[in-house]
Parts: structure tokens; sequence; C-alpha cells
């Protein structure tokens, strides 16, 4: 009969990269946990620890950031500080092989979707799948609803690393927010390459709306945001939930990438100008004050000067509350890699990307500042002193986007409750307010 382990040994996991990752981390950590283990996030390890990397391999920067932590990680596994060092995720699906050719000190490698069996190998018989240690403070978590991507995206190597989209199903999906919401979370954040997807790949459509009905009736949650939402096929049912469900976050993010046909086509990508016009409208019109986040690529091998200039119109017209910007950068085995030649230099993409970004900041103060004078709620994250807290809106999501720096005038708040203020100032991207 195997022993249990005695609950001495730490392990710390440390997740690189995307919410999607960070999921992928909570149930390792809740698996480790169940077997007797300390569970540590993202700290620094001490001597004896076991380290877990969780790694990104999405674009360069991502992978860049992932090979520097192994490489520390592997000087502290050389000199004994480390009893383990073992390396997983995306990184080591798409290199594992050149990776372990140059890193003698890893111990183990795992590629995505491993969990299960780094917990067998770990003598842990878990079934880690149905639990979850929070990473993230306990008033907010991402629920992953699917796995994968079908839409091959030139650039994109996310379905080499993730495979096709396989959708949760709606019963595990509504366990978990129910598990989630008894442990005191407030805000559920939907997650996945693809939310609008959800269904389709058993035939199903409409099946996005009909889980966030089933969700939105779990006691404890009050506000749910979506992630990750693709322009192409957009359900109309889903803003009608949106203007409908008070627990919705009038809050969307959907990846459009960039705006000229030309470029779209070459991008592999499923929608066009017109059909992203058409559905931002759609959006302001019945969510007057949605807050929309986007994504876009600059330096694209058939972006020239005017589809770039194409590209700042559109979000001068947008008025994306939030935006993020990715230069280009080839990624082995895409598309976009074997058949376009990446001429555009590492300098021009630079100058786009700081001059999209300039443009976006001055947009993103303008449309801030309209919400001064405005009562909304605020979820309450942290506390600077006894008359200032950190708190955040439904526009703003977790981690990436603007803070509500709340005066409360010596009233004492509880954090991860939902409180009402007054919007009263704007700095840089962070909101100033008072307790109502």
């Amino acid at each position: 009969m195997r022993k249990k382990r005695a609950c001495t040994q730490r392990v710390v996991i440390v997740t690189l990269g995307c919410s999607k990752n960070l999921v992928d981390s909570e149930h390792l950590g809740a698996g480790f946990q169940s077997g007797g283990w300390h569970v540590e996030y993202d700290t620094e390890p001490r001597r004896g620890d076991v380290l877990i990397l969780n790694t990104c391999g999405f674009i360069g920067d991502a992978k860049e950031e992932s090979v520097n932590y192994i490489l520390r990680a592997e000087q502290m596994r050389q000199h004994g500080v480390l009893s383990q060092l073992i390396v997983m995720g995306c990184l080591v699906q798409r290199y594992k092989d050149a990776l372990a050719a140059e890193l003698s000190h890893v111990d183990k490698w795992y590629g995505v979707g491993a969990e299960q069996q780094l917990l067998r190998d770990m003598e842990l018989a878990v079934d880690a799948s149905c639990l979850r240690l929070l990473s993230t403070p306990k008033h907010f978590a991402y629920l992953k609803i699917a796995e994968g991507c079908d839409r091959h995206c030139a650039f994109c190597a996310i379905p080499a690393i993730r495979g096709r989209f396989q959708s949760e199903t709606r019963a595990r999906l509504l366990q978990e927010t129910q598990e989630l919401a008894a442990r005191g979370v407030k805000e559920l954040i939907l997650v996945a390459q693809e939310l609008t997807y959800y269904g389709h790949d058993s035939g199903q459509r409409g099946e996005l709306v009909a889980l966030l009905k089933e969700l939105a009736q779990v006691d404890g949650i009050e506000w749910m945001r979506l992630h990750y939402a693709y322009p192409h096929d957009f359900p109309p049912d889903l803003i009608d939930w949106m203007a409908t469900e008070p627990k919705a976050c009038h809050y969307l993010d959907i990846p459009v990438q960039h705006i000229n046909d030309g470029v779209l086509s070459s991008m592999r990508r499923s929608h066009n100008r017109a059909q992203t016009i058409e559905l931002i409208e759609r959006l302001r019109e019945r969510l007057p004050d949605i807050a929309l986040r986007s994504t876009l690529i600059v330096g694209y091998p058939t972006e020239g000067e005017q589809e770039f200039l194409e590209l700042l119109e559109f979000v001068k017209w947008a008025r994306f509350e939030h935006l993020g910007a990715f230069t280009y950068s080839e990624e082995e085995g895409t598309y976009a890699a074997q058949h376009l030649q990446d001429l555009v230099s590492a300098e021009e993409k630079q100058r786009r990307y700081d001059e999209l970004m300039r443009l976006q900041r001055g947009i993103a103060e303008t449309v801030r500042g309209e919400r001064i004078g405005k009562n909304m709620p605020v979820l309450v994250e942290g506390m600077m002193d006894e008359n200032l807290y950190i708190a955040r809106t439904q526009y703003d999501s977790p981690e990436i986007d603007g803070e509500f720096h709340l005066t409360t005038h010596g009233t004492p708040l509880t954090l991860g409750t939902i409180v009402q203020a007054r919007t009263t100032g704007v700095v840089d991207y962070d909101l100033q307010g008072e307790l109502i």
C-alpha cells in the first residue's frame, strides 16, 4: 500500500501567459493540495521546493519570457536550491525536443493537457479536473469553457499547440461555478480561445447563451464577464442576453486583429471590414455603455502604409475603451510563416505600434473622462488606507484594465463586496471616485 506523503513538501507553481494557462495551473495546484502538499503560486522558491513552470509559447516575446525563466530556474536546480524542476505548457508542446537537448537540469517536461499525468508521476492519485485552488483573489475567478481552436488564422500557432476546439460540458461548468461561488467568488470571467464557438464542435449552436443563462442562476455570482469573442458569426442572442441579464457586465473582448479587407483575408480571418463595423454598431446601439476591448496586429506582411492608416482611422471611429496590440512575429508552422515574406522591418513595426498606442491613449482618456459624474457599482479589491480603497468597475477586467480609486471618507469596506460610487476624475487609465 502506497504511503501518503507527509505535509512538509512545498510546490511553487509559476504561470506564464494567458488566463487559460492560469486555470490549468489552478487545477494542478488543487491536485497537489489534495495530495498533502503545500502549494504556492508565483513566489520565489525556497531550498527544497519543487518548482513547476507553466509556460507560454504564443508569440516571440512570450516565448522569450518563458525561456528566460527556465534558464533562471535551471540555475537554481543546478545549485541544489530546488528538489525538482518541472516545465510544462505551450512552449513545451511546441519545442520539447529542442528544449530538452539544451537544458539538462530540467527533471520533467509536459505539454498541454498533461496535468493529470504530472500528478500521477508525482504519486498523487487525484482527479484534479474537478478541483480548483485559486491563484486569484477569492472574489473573482476565470472559468475556461473550452479548449483549443478550429480557426487556423494565418499568424496563429494556437491550433497546433492546443488542438481542435473542445467544449466543456454545461453540467461540469455549472458544478465548477457553484463550487467557486460557495468559496466567495463574486465575478466569473468566462474564457476560451473563442467563446462564441461554444457547442459548435458537437453541432449545437446557441449553446453559449444557454450556458450563460444557467450560470447566471448560481447564487453568489454577481458579475459575469466575457473574454475572447470571435467577431464572425456573432450570435445575436448573446447581445440580447447581455442587455437583459443584470449579472452581465457590459464589457466584451473582441479581438478583431485588423480592419483592412486585404490584410484580413491574408490573415485567413473569417470576418471583413463591413461585418466588424456592423457588429460594433449593433453592440453600441443595444448597449450604449458597453466597454469594448480588442487586439490588433501591426506590421503584418501584407500591411503597407495605406493599410496601417486605414487601421488608425478605424480605431478613431471604434473608440475602444481598451486596446492591446502586437507587432507581427513569424511563428513556426503557421500559414503566414510558410507562405508570406516578413518584409516589414522591426523598426517600422515598432513605429506603427507606437503611433497606434499613442492614438489609443488619447481615446481611452477621453472615453474614461465621459464617465466622470456618473454613479456606478464598483467591486472593492484592496485597501490603500482607511479612506482610500482600490476598486474596479464592470467596464474593467482584472489585471489588464484600469482601477477605480475609491475615497470612502472613513467608511470601512469589506474586500470583495460591490458598492455604489460616483466618478469624480481620471488619472491615466484609472478612475477616481467617492463612496455614495
